[in-house]
């Protein structure tokens, strides 16, 4: 696998990222007393900063790669929701199809001190969108169908992703034979029937496929069941310190994982499927985009805070690994 020459490949291709925009509020400072009016810590505060979230920490991640990305989704009509557009148009990602609804912009406000977390609390409203709302998402993607390489669905639950928006997808993409992956979430495998691929993690696997993952009979048990339960056409089951798991057809591939040091594993999910749809769409075979991400997990585990991984990074992180 030559990857300078997919990286080059990847920078011909643009992605579309629809789904959940988060907006990740970092509240760092230190720790050196117990509050007298409970027993918890009083932090001081040092600095604060604001990263991107859900579906756009995975633009983010295209972005670092260097393909072009648009996001699809909905910020609130609050000072959050004008951040988060200032740093997705920052950060080079389209943002033409973010759209502003009734509801807040979704924050996960997350306070650290000495590198650890202390408590994170989140804003949010999850309920669905409003017909009007989503018939706007729906227009602004059929407008621009013609421009995207492939198709990313980052569910986090908070109203995006719905069964009409993923017929819509299905319908007209997907059938199209343009690429359509999907970082799911428990509680809606029912929706993503007929997807090109499904990114679960052990806890998701288990629950879509409905068996209990314990070993690797189970594993692949759990990866055979969601294959024909969705009739799609791959399965990746992201495994943590044990790595990913291939399903595809008949074949299963396990790829060990080869994070050197694990520092926050907050938006590993969202890497794994940047990285696996923007390499496939560039010409990567479906278990060359697997290890690619595998690695490219491997980095931004080691970084705190939701990270993306650049393709000099993933190259070094591969070529220390005899790769």
């Amino acid at each position: 696998m030559n990857l300078k020459r997919l990286f080059k490949e990847a920078k011909k291709k643009e992605i579309v990222v629809v789904g959940d925009l988060i907006l990740d509020q970092y509240i760092w400072g230190v720790v050196d007393r117990i509050s007298p009016e409970a027993p918890v810590p009083v932090v001081e505060v040092k600095r604060e900063e604001y990263s991107l979230g859900g579906a756009a920490n995975v633009g983010a991640n295209i972005v670092s790669l260097g393909a072009k990305v648009t996001v699809v989704g909905v910020v609130g009509e609050d000072i959050h929701g004008e951040t988060m557009l200032k740093i997705l148009k920052d950060r080079g990602i389209n943002n033409e199809g973010v759209f502003l609804g009734r509801r807040p912009t979704t924050v996960k406000t997350r306070v650290i001190a000495h590198n650890q977390q202390v408590v994170r609390f989140d804003r949010e409203d999850a309920r669905g969108l409003s017909n009007n709302t989503f018939e706007k998402l729906k227009e602004f993607i059929w407008d621009n169908r013609n421009r995207w390489d492939g198709i990313i669905v980052s569910d986090y639950k908070k109203g995006v992703v719905s069964s009409k928006l993923m017929r819509f997808l299905v319908e007209n993409f997907k059938k199209r034979d343009i690429f359509l992956s999907v970082d799911p979430k428990i509680g809606h495998f029912r929706l993503y029937r007929d997807v090109s691929l499904i990114t679960p993690n052990i806890k998701e696997a288990s629950d879509g496929a409905g068996v209990r993952i314990k070993d690797e009979k189970t594993l692949i048990n759990a990866g055979r069941r969601l294959l024909k339960k969705l009739r799609c056409d791959t399965v990746l089951i992201t495994r943590g310190e044990e790595g990913m798991s291939l399903f595809r057809n008949e074949e299963v591939v396990h790829i060990p994982t080869f994070a050197r040091s694990v520092y926050d594993v907050t938006g590993a999910g969202d890497t794994v499927i940047a990285v696996y749809t923007t390499s496939y769409v560039a010409g990567a075979s479906a278990k060359e985009a697997a290890i690619v991400a595998n690695y490219a997990a491997g980095v931004v585990v080691g970084k705190l805070g939701t990270a993306t991984a650049t393709p000099q990074e993933i190259i070094q992180f591969m070529e220390v690994h005899g790769v």
